[in-house]
């Protein structure tokens, strides 16, 4: 018996993770002022939601480096719709930016996990841990430059993780190879 075909669940954390940091990113960089309660649906759906989903479909599949990465920021983006929502009282931007550092350690350190996957992977981790330096430490210390200095990083994270998983998508409808670069290292 053979075992049926499953459709690879790495284009849709990807495309969750780009399309929620491409508006959040916008807001962050100060190119829109008003309206950011918008991106609370895409964090408990599309970028939460539709990550957890895609982590624990790796995590089936046995892809221990997609599970982790997909299931913490499916996580990412709940916390944030929990605490952008107000749902917790006594946030303070320190506290936030606190977490912010947090979770750019545990992206630097997935970002070495990289290093042999593909340069789309390689870049996408890249700039998301500066993005999340750069934001958590604007927040700690009120510095709206490095604030909006990572909102633009972040719109560059998000373009290239929609490109790799987009490109993910197409390639596999055309029968041909990801076209995501190679690995910096053998």
């Amino acid at each position: 018996m053979t075992e049926q075909k499953r459709a690879n669940p790495a284009p849709l954390g990807l495309s969750g993770f780009a399309l929620t940091t491409l508006v959040l990113s916008t807001f962050n960089a100060g190119l829109i002022t008003q309206g950011a309660s918008v991106v609370l649906g895409l964090a408990a759906f599309y970028g939460g939601l539709a990550q957890l989903l895609a982590g624990i479909l790796e995590w089936r599949a046995g892809n221990t480096f997609g599970y982790t990465a997909f299931f913490t920021y499916g996580a990412f983006w709940e916390w944030y719709f929990l605490t952008a929502g107000g749902f917790f009282g006594g946030v303070t931007p320190q506290a936030i930016g606190l977490v912010l550092i947090a979770f750019g350690i545990f992206t630097l350190a997935m970002w070495f996990g990289t290093f042999k996957a593909n340069l789309g992977l390689f870049m996408t981790f890249l700039l998301l841990w500066i993005t999340f330096f750069l934001l958590g430490v604007g927040a700690m210390t009120g510095n709206v430059g490095l604030s909006h200095a990572g909102g633009y990083v972040g719109i560059l994270t998000a373009i290239a993780a929609w490109y790799t998983g987009l490109a993910i998508v197409v390639a596999e409808g055309l029968g041909k190879s990801p076209p995501v670069g190679r690995p910096i290292m053998k």
